[in-house]
């Protein structure tokens, strides 16, 4: 096993967002071993922690946003690909606005500061993931493959299919994502937009501060008043966009990844499934069970008894913040004698209780709420959205909103895989256990 590393001293960098425009400076920090690569929101009255980690992703167009209850910060892609390029696995990243600054439009920057920084062993084995077992992710026409790969590092190809323009056209790279590759040959590839998205984008107030010189704008033709670094600079681009948002697995990935047409968010999806593939085989490693708390433990935080216990297992808990579980539904189940004989349905309410159950674990990690009960006071924004059938595993997630004395707010989700089948924003009352 390798070791750690942070960067030696501190570092800064400073320009305007891309999206927004907006200036913004950021300031990049040594941090301890196991700490992990951490945002600091820095212009609030009380600075905000977001980690950069899938679980914190909050689905934007084109670009990579984390976002921590109501705080959020823009486009950290070309930030964190620089920082796997570099092996840096403990950083603290403090930036004054709701946007990083990409003053290249590129990665390069981001690298040359880090770089300069140097960089520091620490005394802590690297955390690692080694593909294992294909995965793979398709929507529409784009998918996405994480596949094992008989070499110690992360390997990517990206097919990128603009047949039907000119200035593009079809453009296949593949790499070895180590730091002397990344410097030489990815680092200096830029954002690029075809002509029609620009003046789209510029209409809306989007970038309006950036001009061709600026960032690559690609007529039928190729660049508008620019030219290109490399021949296939785009899918160089986009593989710099991939590395970045395969950092919020929050370990060196070790294996192949293949992509077609992939974007920001389906690269996000494979990131939150790796991320949980990497947790579980941490578990079973030292446990042997991918459990954080069984069914045993779970009976002894609620008080739900068969038939209503609708949690299975967790498998995740994120401090008092967030928590993800398993339901597993068979055709075993009462309700379904039912709902309904002949087409085994499960009960919408009973999804959203199995949702309301996970959010009552949740609060339950808490000191302050030992001893108490979240009991419902009531719902907003549900949508049933997908069937859930006999043999489906449902994946539960709840996200606090609001924590006070009395009362909680969490933001809940149900999936089969990757497909939502369920959401509530749902309110608890929290009362002392002996006074009901």
């Amino acid at each position: 096993m390798s070791l750690q590393k942070t960067i030696k001293t501190e570092a800064a960098i400073k320009g305007r967002g891309l999206f927004s425009g907006n200036e913004a400076r950021v300031v990049f920090r040594p941090a301890s071993p196991d700490s992990g690569v951490v945002f600091v929101r820095t212009d609030l009255p009380q600075p905000v922690e977001i980690n950069a980690l899938a679980t914190n992703v909050d689905q934007q167009s084109r670009r990579t946003t984390i976002k921590k209850g109501s705080v959020s910060i823009d486009t950290i892609e070309h930030c964190m690909a620089a920082v796997v390029a570099l092996e840096l696995d403990n950083l603290i990243i403090e930036v004054d606005a709701p946007e990083m600054p990409d003053p290249s439009c590129s990665s390069e920057e981001y690298y040359k500061v880090l770089k300069l920084a140097g960089r520091l062993e620490q005394q802590a084995d690297r955390k690692e993931y080694v593909i294992s077992e294909p995965v793979s992710i398709t929507s529409s026409d784009a998918s996405i493959y994480a596949l094992p790969y008989a070499d110690d590092n992360l390997n990517i190809t990206y097919d990128l299919d603009y047949a039907g323009h000119t200035g593009i056209g079809r453009q296949i790279y593949s790499c070895r994502v180590t730091t002397d590759n990344f410097e030489k040959n990815l680092a200096p590839a830029r954002t690029f937009l075809l002509e029609a998205e620009a003046k789209q984008f510029q209409a809306r107030g989007i970038g309006s501060h950036l001009s061709p010189h600026d960032i690559l704008v690609i007529s039928s033709d190729g660049p508008i008043k620019n030219k290109f670094i490399y021949p296939n600079e785009c899918v160089r681009h986009k593989i710099v966009d991939l590395i970045g948002d395969l950092a919020l697995v929050g370990r060196a990935i070790k294996g192949r990844v293949v992509a077609y047409k992939s974007g920001h968010a389906l690269n996000h999806d494979l990131a939150k499934k790796l991320y949980d593939d990497a947790n579980a085989a941490e578990r079973i490693q030292k446990t042997g069970s991918d459990a954080v708390l069984d069914i045993r433990q779970i009976a002894r935080i609620l008080p739900h008894r068969y038939p209503f216990l609708l949690v299975d297992k967790v498998i995740e808990i994120e401090g008092q913040t967030r928590i993800k579980g398993i339901k597993n539904v068979t055709f075993n189940e009462q309700f379904f004698q039912g709902h309904f004989p002949g087409t085994p349905v499960m009960p919408g309410v009973l999804i959203v209780e199995a949702m309301a159950q996970m959010a009552g674990l949740l609060f339950a990690q808490t000191l302050e709420h030992t001893g108490k009960l979240a009991v419902l006071l009531g719902m907003d924004g549900v949508k049933l959205r997908k069937a859930v059938m006999p043999g489906d595993q449902l994946i539960l997630i709840a996200e606090a909103v609001k924590v006070r004395q009395r009362s909680a707010e969490c933001r809940c989700q149900a999936m089969v895989g990757t497909a939502l089948v369920a959401e509530a924003d749902i309110r608890f009352m929290l009362v002392d256990d002996e006074k009901l």
